[in-house]
């Protein structure tokens, strides 16, 4: 391994770093279902599943229960748009009591803010995300590729988490049903949109197995529910149930076990929608964030392993044979879906909690709750960028963007092309390719600020020399490309271009005031302020 003389002391570092703070607690104020038991402090140490989770958004003042009856068919989806589109001081979790026609509760919302988002992944802020990763990768020397930084960060987690934990008995599997006993109509599975094909699971974590290499695979892909005991699994070309699908094809098998946990504890929910290099678990990747192993139990129809503490299992198989036409769905993106084969998955059994609750996501025109799991994943990844690019000082993708059509980067500029080089080496990296359009700006530009970056990069770019427009892969929803999977993109070099660039003119410094002044007018500020508000 490279850098294997600073392996121990990296692990070290990453271990310290993963030390979970406390976070103050607020009194009780929940009503119905009691998820309000008194907490010690450290308390998100504590969390295992979803119920544990939901203590802690009660005492943290985060969760609203909704009593009045609503219907899984729109109406829950309509309630979350607008809590997500509302007030800040309104956007909660969802806890909808009463669903009717179903003794189930279910849960949305859950991580549609930066504290819920980053309680979930055992942090205060999501910025401390960025810093607990960060601190360890800054021993290695010098930069690495991307499948290099993958397997050096594998093995750091694997150094200091142990695997995932397998139980023979687990809460999860509380009820069993089998077989015919097994029917998807239980469930509340809600139906976002008018327009939507039918009712979709939104939230799942699906497991699968590499047919050649037995490696497990979690994504976060939606399924559409034909009838009661089947399933469409939309799985994009690009993601790694897609990768097993093919494997298996390519070996001739026709079937592949899979498995669908719905709930347990909220990293490994999140871990599931991550982008991680392809040789880390990402199983093993929630064991870090929750500072301990992920409990496991074996599914009791397929050869695989689910969390211990989910709410819901399906467990089945995906007959690669059985393609059937899949949407519309209203996607992430603001736009339905439009219809495409996917395959079947057939059920095989369907285990569950004492009283489960079903958790899912609402997806819509943005921002909407995935917006606030991408800046997570934001956060935790940009240490893993450096590793390649060493000169990126920040990423933000706006919940305009939709994660895959805008990327807003800042360098540190030390020589000329860089900007370019920074935008090709983008789209090089792992599901970084798909972006349709890269903006790179100078270090002192707060990306996380869209109309900074919009002044200055209208005021610095010249249209001829500092585009650059290409064909590559895209998203598979990217609707506008003219083929599936494969569109036009376009990288913007907004830096301060240098004589070796080509520009012989003077650059021009932003306009500042003076240090001095600004605070001698802050010391007047308080007495302006009063003329101002009379």
């Amino acid at each position: 391994m490279r850098n294997s003389a600073k392996a121990a002391e990296t692990s070290n570092a990453l271990s310290g770093t993963s030390q979970l703070t406390e976070i103050p607690l607020q009194p009780s104020r929940g009503k119905g279902r009691d998820f309000t038991r008194r907490r010690k402090p450290g308390y998100t140490k504590g969390v295992k599943d979803l119920r544990d989770f939901l203590e802690v958004l009660e005492q943290e003042g985060e969760l609203a229960r909704i009593s009045v009856a609503v219907s899984p068919e729109l109406e829950i989806a309509e309630v979350t748009d607008r809590v997500c589109k509302g007030p800040s001081e309104l956007n909660k979790a969802l806890f909808f009591e009463r669903v009717s026609g179903y003794r189930i509760p279910v849960l949305t919302n859950l991580f549609g803010s930066p504290k819920r988002m980053a309680l979930a992944l055992r942090a205060r802020t999501l910025e401390e995300l960025e810093e607990r990763l960060e601190k360890p990768l800054r021993l290695l020397e010098g930069p690495v590729g991307i499948v290099e930084g993958g397997r050096i960060l594998t093995e750091f987690l694997r150094s200091m988490v142990p695997r995932p934990k397998l139980l023979r008995h687990a809460p999860c599997q509380r009820e069993i049903f089998r077989g015919k006993e097994a029917d998807l109509s239980v469930l509340p599975i809600l139906k976002g949109w008018p327009e939507d094909g039918g009712r979709f699971i939104t939230l799942p974590q699906v497991v699968t197995r590499d047919p050649e290499t037995g490696k497990r695979n979690v994504g976060m892909y939606r399924l559409q529910v034909v009838d009661e005991r089947t399933l469409l699994v939309h799985w994009q070309r690009h993601k790694g149930g897609a990768h097993h699908a093919k494997e298996a094809s390519r070996k001739g098998i026709n079937k592949i076990p899979c498995a669908v946990a719905l709930g347990g504890d909220p990293a490994a929910i999140w871990a599931a929608s991550a982008p991680l290099p392809p040789s880390l678990d990402e199983y093993t990747f929630a064991s870090w964030l929750r500072g301990s192993s992920l409990e496991m139990v074996p599914c009791v129809s397929q050869p695989l392993e689910v969390p211990a503490h989910a709410e819901i299992v399906i467990e089945g198989y995906v007959d690669l044979e059985d393609l059937r036409d899949e949407g519309p769905f209203g996607d992430h993106t603001g736009f339905y879906t439009p219809k495409e084969p996917f395959p079947a998955m057939h059920l095989t059994a369907i285990t569950m909690r004492r009283d489960p609750l079903y958790p899912a996501t609402v997806m819509g025109i943005p921002p909407m709750e995935d917006f606030f799991m991408g800046q997570a994943t934001e956060r935790l990844f940009l240490p893993l960028l450096r590793l390649v690019l060493p000169e990126i000082r920040d990423l933000y993708m706006p919940p305009e963007g939709v994660f895959h059509n805008l990327v807003l980067v800042s360098i540190r500029k030390t020589f000329p092309g860089q900007g370019r080089k920074v935008i090709h080496g983008l789209w090089g990296l792992g599901m970084m390719s798909l972006a349709k359009a890269i903006v790179v700006v100078d270090d002192e530009v707060d990306v996380r600020n869209p109309r900074e970056v919009a002044w200055y990069t209208l005021g610095n770019v010249d249209w001829k020399r500092d585009v650059i427009i290409t064909e590559g892969p895209v998203d598979q929803l990217d609707h506008p490309s003219p083929f599936p999977c494969f569109g036009g993109k376009i990288g913007i070099d907004a830096t301060r271009k240098l004589p070796e660039e080509g520009h012989v003119r003077p650059w021009p410094k932003p306009v500042r005031m003076s240090r001095e002044v600004r605070e001698e007018v802050d010391r007047k500020w308080p007495e302006i302020l009063e003329a101002l508000r009379k």
